[in-house]
């Protein structure tokens, strides 16, 4: 990513250098938030394995996913509608919409439940 890109992306998307509180410490938290937030982007394109039969897609998703800006991944990833329902003793999450990384989620999710 170019210096000018991650600027832009450190200022708007993640917010990484905004000061919202008029403390030191507050002003740490929520620096210490936004980086793991950009980490926890970083994990998520890096965990799936790739397997031999759809190895090119694999590796395009990955490279697609780690250069996706903040906004587009809490969008694409994090904010997926979901409705939890609790059925007998156990709890089944429907995804409400279908998005191109759905795949990904799912391949990833079956991962790291192993």
């Amino acid at each position: 990513m170019q210096p000018e890109n991650l600027n832009a992306q450190l200022k708007s998307g993640v917010r990484a250098l905004y000061a919202p509180v008029d403390t030191l410490e507050g002003n740490w938290a929520y620096m210490v938030m936004t980086a793991l937030a950009w980490n926890l982007k970083a994990w998520w394109a890096l965990w799936p394995t790739e397997t031999p039969r759809h190895g090119e897609r694999h590796r395009e998703e990955k490279r697609l996913l780690l250069g996706m800006e903040f906004k587009t991944f809490a969008a694409a990833i994090v904010r997926m509608p979901c409705q939890i329902v609790r059925t007998g003793r156990r709890l089944v999450f429907r995804l409400l919409s279908w998005n191109r990384w759905q795949p990904l989620f799912f391949r990833t999710f079956a991962q790291s439940r192993c």
